[in-house]
């Protein structure tokens, strides 16, 4: 019962479980917004063309 306990106290392999599940769903969030991302940085690219031709 004692090696039950401190196994559920120890926590040391959590920061490696938080880093994978913030990397899913970032990629989740990407997947779902793929069309406006790619939409919004054409437009930001343009931007930054056009007002790089007149400097």
């Amino acid at each position: 019962m004692r090696n039950l306990r401190s196994f559920m106290k120890e926590e040391d392999g959590m920061g490696t479980v938080e880093v994978v599940l913030i990397i899913v769903v970032l990629i989740a969030l990407v997947a779902l917004f793929k069309n406006s991302i790619i939409s919004l940085a054409g437009s930001l690219l343009k931007k930054v063309t056009t007002n790089a031709n007149k400097i």
